[in-house]
């Protein structure tokens, strides 16, 4: 693997080096591994505003793999105790943490997550403990079918929630809408990160989803602005928080129905947006 950062500013090279000394004394790890648009050189930064005063902005992420070996604590655990320290970087982190068993089985039936995180993926820290197994690489054939399963899954389960939190709307059920709203945007996300990486990590919160995403589609990641709007800000969190809240607190969950179909509208916007470039990523695998 590669082990070098010079083709990155020095400020950049300063940053990811201290994310890994935070992640060194936060986890035990066996390997950490910079992947994304960082190690691969393609990161971005736009910020613009338009002609009517909205502010756009979309940052590339710092990406980092921790692979681990008998983690004796629970991995979100961990990932909330790192992120609580590296919430100030600007970029934002973003953070896998798995044990080696868990990748080079992906790595063993051809999950090109990892295999790209191998093959592309600069190494960071190193303890020669572990190492991966050859990735097995699938034929195109292979690769698009499993592409095309997954679309056929996820796409028409986000649709079939979306109908729920319509009718939900107009019966005026507005938390079993917000509930039935989250479960779409979340299937939009996990196909997403299926087509294009056939990788799903464990998580509901639509934050990390969005995180997740936002390489493989800079339009889906601003159909909400919450990074530079407090109004987009609010609605974002209202679709992340009616997962739990909006069925099992429902005294601290309060959506209102303009609310509700104001975020039923965004998520149609982004189904939209996810048929469009998981279609187009199929028909690109030749």
């Amino acid at each position: 693997m590669k082990t070098s950062l010079s083709h990155l500013p020095e400020n950049k090279r300063y940053e990811i080096h201290r994310i890994a000394e935070i992640i060194r004394e936060v986890v035990n790890p066996e390997k950490i591994i910079l992947f994304g648009s960082h190690a691969k050189g393609t990161h971005v930064e736009h910020r613009y505003q338009t002609k009517d005063g909205i502010i756009h902005e979309y940052i590339s992420d710092y990406d980092f793999l921790v692979v681990t070996k008998n983690n004796p604590e629970k991995t979100y655990v961990q990932e909330s105790k790192i992120m609580d320290r590296v919430d100030h970087f600007n970029p934002p982190v973003n953070l896998e943490i798995h044990e080696i068993d868990y990748i080079n089985e992906g790595l063993s039936w051809g999950q090109y997550f990892f295999a790209d995180i191998v093959k592309e993926g600069i190494l960071l820290h190193d303890t020669k403990n572990v190492e991966f197994v050859e990735p097995r690489h699938l034929t195109s054939d292979e690769e698009k079918k499993k592409a095309q399963d997954y679309f056929d899954i996820w796409f028409p389960e986000s649709n079939g929630f979306l109908k729920v939190a319509t009718f939900c709307l107009n019966e005026n059920d507005l938390k079993i809408g917000a509930f039935n709203l989250h479960q779409a945007t979340e299937c939009l996300y996990y196909g997403v990160l299926l087509v294009f990486t056939a990788y799903k990590p464990k998580t509901h919160n639509l934050w990390k989803l969005r995180k997740k995403t936002k390489i493989y589609s800079e339009e889906l990641f601003t159909t909400f602005r919450a990074e530079t709007d407090k109004h987009e800000e609010h609605l974002f969190d209202l679709l992340k928080r009616g997962y739990v809240e909006a069925r099992y607190k429902q005294k601290d969950y309060v959506i209102s129905r303009d609310e509700l179909a104001e975020l039923i509208q965004r998520v149609k916007a982004m189904s939209s947006i996810v048929e469009r470039i998981c279609k187009g990523k199929i028909e690109s695998i030749k």
